[in-house]
């Protein structure tokens, strides 16, 4: 029992360490700068940040949330991804334990977190880490996850082809672009590692989610509905939810004859 509870915090905590190294590609990734080098500054005044100020979250909360050198107020999303990297760690660990499968899922979460992050930042997902991520994620979920060859094949093929069609659709009928190139390649993506039968899923959570959250920003921030919400934060959201849950939801909608 012991070892299993010092396991998982040692995996926790190890997250957390990954959330710090994922704040640096959101930050970067979209500027085409490297993720490795120089070493973390303060976006502000650029001065390096010490190690002993890059702990994660409790460095942030160490200098109340301020720049050690120049005093300006540090973002609050850094801790924030710090602390969601460290309870998916917890909850994939406690789902997967010590296995390969864990290794597979986090990874594909922390790249979901980058995604999101990005997208909600820049309205932009970079082709990089989708058209990487796509191959290599299909990979891992036949190798770990016992996924078949045929469903990664079918859930890459059947995600990019949905989301483009909307898309032409979309923009045939009203001129406007409403989904780019980026969540086509996100849902490809996203049945690569979980396999076709996940999609439908993915789409209907996200699409609610993303009605609800547009819903709320014409009624409390008196946007107008041609304001565009990022589409890739709820689609990350739906495929998490479908990693923890799907078998059990799947299970539920097939035994009522669907």
């Amino acid at each position: 029992m012991f070892p299993t509870i010092w396991l998982t915090v040692l995996f926790t905590l190890a997250g957390a360490a990954v959330g710090s190294f994922l704040n640096v590609c959101i930050a970067r990734i979209p500027e085409g700068l490297s993720i490795v080098s120089p070493p973390s500054r303060c976006p502000r005044c650029g001065h390096p940040i010490r190690f002993y100020d890059n702990i994660p979250i409790v460095g942030f909360l160490l200098l109340r949330g301020k720049c050690r050198d120049c005093r300006e107020r540090i973002s609050v999303r850094y801790p924030l991804v710090e602390l969601l990297t460290a309870v998916m760690a917890w909850l994939l660990f406690r789902k997967f334990g010590l296995t390969p499968a864990f290794a597979a899922a986090f990874a594909f979460v922390c790249l979901l977190i980058v995604i999101s992050f990005i997208d909600l930042d820049h309205q932009i997902i970079p082709h990089v880490l989708t058209l990487v991520g796509i191959p290599v994620f299909a990979a891992l979920a036949v190798l770990f996850t016992g996924l078949t060859v045929l469903d990664a094949f079918l859930g890459t093929m059947i995600g990019a082809a949905v989301l483009y069609f909307v898309a032409v659709y979309y923009e045939a009928l009203t001129g406007r672009e409403g989904m780019g190139g980026g969540d086509v390649n996100l849902l490809a993506m996203l049945g690569a590692f979980l396999g076709w039968k996940s999609l439908l899923f993915i789409l209907l959570v996200s699409s609610f989610l993303g009605a609800l959250v547009g819903l709320l920003f014409i009624l409390f921030k008196g946007k107008d509905l041609k304001y565009a919400v990022p589409f890739g934060p709820f689609l990350c959201v739906a495929a998490v939810v479908y990693l923890f849950y799907g078998d059990h939801l799947m299970s539920i909608f097939f035994s009522n004859g669907f």
